[in-house]
């Protein structure tokens, strides 16, 4: 068991190490692209890499000696869970490559040293990065100061990249577009003096652009979108040599964007004819997010020529789009964190049971030196009787006290039991009613859009619109009405099927227990759909979710389990 390191050589800890990376690097080479990408992983995959990358994190205190190969390892393992998408299992790895450094610099060659100046500098803004997006703010700013004062006097662009990423933690995190525009501008003047092809100065200024935009100063900003595009067009990112097609597409929707805003619409159309070119041009290799982008650009294009139906049918594909995106990405994300925890979980329940074998063990043979003493003291005992028997009384007052504490403790135990068992039902209600909430706020959204739209409208089709709006008004009245009370009806019929249901799966939110009842009365998936409010899409991902609580195998149907309880 790799768990089971302690009576590991160096030498064995080392082949068994290496063992482990060839056969990680057989499916993912380090090297490769796929490796640092969530799709690349089926989730038997997902399991199998975690199960042996820790294994790998294991052995490395047990390998002496090979500081740079220890370094490496610390180094990807933070880069890999960066790129996946995990903030705190980053943050770890990134603490113990920096700790590790620290401690193994006097041992590196100048050539090695060399080596980690770039990864240096690159770990610490990721790892400010992820520090920031768990809202750690404090450790994020004191990271982003210790990346700049590395850099300072550093040869490259590692200087200019620690400022304007200081730069972001103020515009992104701390919404202070001041501070973030004297550092950004910093980073500016340095980038074009020394490094002006460089695509660091195309990113220095996008967030320049971005900010006079948020400060209503789109005059300033247009020109800088513009720069960007044709920057973008033919500069190639340094790494790769390819172009960045999604910023391209960005600085493309922006310049746009800006002109719409400065009511210039020829321009607008110039400009949105040569972003569409390029977009088809490399339809291939363009992302769904560039897609969404041109879609939410080109639907601003048609409300700004009063082209309310193009605009109405544009709008409808950007929401299309957009829920495929989001859906895909919080499946995506809860596949990954469900799996990175089991695998974690059960890392550290093998450890816990292989000491808690080991302190039985020691357990023993304490118990043994204790039965040696205990016969040898025999006599003693004898002649201490008497000294014991006065002192029987006060031990068993003792017990009798500890008795009655422990008594307290464990009604106690009870009532906490009792309030957390509350607590749950409270965070299932709450998040029925934050479900039903952005439901409610998404239809809101969309009747303001149609609203806007309406108000563009010729007087001619003004009448037609404002007819399909009531009557969508009226439609969703009703069928909140109705809906209730179907669902109060349901509630009251289902009573003792949710006492038994709640019973054996006490985890199940009300959605989920008000699905298994309908589900319980035969009720088909399209008009569950309906009833709850939600596309057939949504309601699959609901009974996948709902299968997985009620710890469902394959084998087993849904509808005939929940039918026959």
């Amino acid at each position: 068991m790799f768990s089971q390191n302690e009576n590991l050589s160096s030498e064995e800890a080392l082949i068994q190490f290496q063992k482990l990376q060839s056969e990680i690097n057989l499916e993912f080479p380090e090297d490769d692209i796929k490796t640092y990408q969530r799709k690349s992983f089926s989730e038997n995959q997902l399991q199998s890499y975690l199960s042996k990358h820790f294994q790998c994190l294991d052995l490395l205190p047990h390998i002496k000696g090979n500081y740079a190969l220890k370094l490496d390892t610390y180094l990807h393992s933070g880069n890999w869970f960066y790129n996946i998408g995990f903030s705190q299992q980053t943050i770890n790895s990134y603490q113990k490559f920096f700790k590790k450094y620290k401690e193994f610099e006097s041992h590196l060659t100048s050539s090695e040293k060399e080596k980690y100046i770039e990864m240096r500098n690159y770990a610490y803004s990721v790892l400010a990065e992820s520090y920031a997006k768990l809202n750690k703010l404090d450790s994020a700013k004191i990271t982003h100061l210790q990346n700049i004062e590395f850099s300072k006097t550093l040869k490259g662009i590692y200087y200019p990249s620690a400022l304007n990423n200081y730069g972001l933690y103020f515009y992104w995190n701390k919404k202070d577009l001041s501070n973030a525009l004297i550092y950004f501008n910093k980073a500016f003047e340095i980038t074009q003096d020394s490094f002006p092809k460089h695509t660091l100065i195309g990113s220095i200024r996008d967030n320049i652009a971005d900010i006079y935009t948020d400060q209503g100063f789109v005059v300033k900003a247009l020109p800088l979108y513009q720069s960007n595009f044709s920057f973008y067009q033919k500069t190639p990112n340094e790494k790769t040599q390819k172009i960045d097609l999604p910023r391209l597409i960005s600085a493309g929707a922006q310049l746009v964007r800006s002109h719409l805003k400065l009511n210039q619409i020829e321009q607008a159309e110039q400009a949105f004819l040569q972003l569409g070119e390029l977009a088809k041009k490399n339809e291939l290799n363009l992302s769904d997010s560039s897609k969404l982008e041109i879609l939410k650009t080109e639907e601003l294009l048609f409300l700004s020529q009063n082209k309310i139906k193009e605009a109405y049918a544009t709008s409808k594909k950007v929401w299309s789009l957009s829920d495929s995106i989001l859906t895909a990405s919080k499946r995506a994300d809860t596949k990954w964190r469900n799996e990175l925890n089991n695998v974690t979980l059960d890392r550290v329940a093998l450890n816990f049971k292989i000491e808690r074998l080991q302190k039985e063990n020691r357990l023993k043979n304490q118990r043994l030196k204790w039965w040696i003493i205990t016969l040898i003291l025999s006599i003693g005992i004898i002649l201490l009787t008497s000294l014991i028997l006065r002192r029987r009384q006060y031990v068993i007052n003792a017990k009798n006290k500890q008795l009655l504490a422990e008594k307290t403790l464990e009604n106690t135990s009870l009532k906490v039991q009792k309030l957390n068992s509350e607590i749950k039902s409270k965070e299932r209600d709450l998040t029925d009613f934050a479900l039903n909430l952005s439901q409610n706020q998404e239809w809101a959204e969309l009747l303001a859009q149609k609203i806007e739209i309406l108000k563009q409208s010729p007087t001619k089709e003004r009448s037609i619109l404002i007819d399909e709006l009531e009557n969508e008004v009226k439609n969703k009245i009703t069928f909140d009405s109705n809906t209730k009370d179907f669902f109060e009806r349901l509630d009251k019929l289902s009573d003792s099927f949710y006492s038994k249901l709640t019973k054996r799966f006490p985890n199940l939110s009300k959605t989920e227990i008000r699905l298994c009842s309908l589900i319980r009365l035969k009720i088909d998936s399209r008009s569950i759909a309906s009833l709850q409010n939600i596309t057939l899409a949504s309601l699959n991902t609901s009974r996948y979710r709902l299968r997985k609580k009620l710890h469902l195998p394959e084998d087993v149907d849904l509808d005939q389990f929940i039918q026959s309880m």
